[in-house]
């Protein structure tokens, strides 16, 4: 029998391979706050229990009548008793330098991938290899719509690549296409960029800093999943990224929610 949605009970909304996701309940593990685990992509229910909040996103923690984005961890804390104190993100300029190597590292790692690979789906979650890399580029993408006027959606990071977007040279080409226009933003509008005022983002009150550092780990974490798709398939990555691309950033410590490489060998 489904539980009461209306009790004292912590719920955390998720989905497997979702970075925000892993992040929240490392988050709340660390800080042993008991929680129930609701997968919305193993159990319809879990949605629908949602739809009194008028939401459809993931991750989303819930506490009674209460509910938070946890993709804001300050929100979280708040929300579970938490201490939460100040935070120090990185430089912008360290910022730009990390989300460049990213973007670099994923064009090396999707330049290594087998074209039989690139429709295989990563364990318990919809999404083929080739649009986790994708994925990656369209993290930035959207982060240049926002300088655009356009205001980030949860569905900006929900779109996937057409068919002809998604062989290995048309994804190392994104990825490549990306760094480009980084770094032309970056030389040029970005020079003026207002690094205080708030970004228009769906999920919660952010800076452009913060919404910067979340492009960052964000596009970091699932390039460390393209670094272990490759491994799952017996292949080293080229110039694999590690502490002097991520240190600094909130990532999660995990990989994956099942962070065992071999298992990709037996994905369908």
């Amino acid at each position: 029998m489904q539980a009461s949605t209306t009790d004292d009970a912590i719920r955390v909304y998720w989905m497997t391979g979702c970075s925000s996701c892993l992040r929240t309940k490392e988050f709340l593990q660390k800080h042993g706050v008991p929680f129930l685990s609701r997968n919305v992509l193993e159990d319809e229910a879990a949605y629908a229990e949602l739809e009194r909040f008028g939401l459809k996103q993931v991750p989303i923690v819930t506490r009674g009548d209460a509910w938070a984005n946890g993709q804001v961890l300050r929100d979280v804390a708040r929300l579970c008793g938490i201490p939460y104190g100040e935070t120090r993100m990185l430089p912008v300029p360290e910022m730009r330098q990390r989300l460049d190597a990213v973007l670099a590292g994923a064009a090396r790692f999707l330049a290594q991938m087998p074209d039989a690979a690139l429709a295989r789906e990563l364990p318990n979650r919809p999404r083929s290899f080739a649009q986790l890399g994708w994925h990656i580029a369209n993290i930035a993408d959207a982060f240049l719509e926002h300088e655009d006027g356009i205001p980030l959606t949860f569905d900006s990071y929900m779109r996937i690549p057409t068919e002809a977007q998604s062989g290995r040279a048309e994804l190392v080409a994104y990825c490549e296409e990306m760094r480009v226009r980084l770094a032309a933003w970056f030389d040029g509008p970005g020079q003026s960029c207002d690094w205080s005022r708030r970004a228009d983002v769906y999920y919660g009150e952010q800076t452009m800093h913060e919404f910067l550092e979340r492009t960052v780990w964000h596009a970091g974490q699932h390039v460390r999943q393209l670094m272990w798709v490759l491994e799952g398939l017996g292949i080293a990555p080229d110039g694999p990224l590690g502490r002097e691309t991520f240190e600094g950033l909130p990532m999660p410590e995990k990989v994956w929610d099942e962070a065992d490489p071999a298992k990709l060998r037996r994905a369908s």
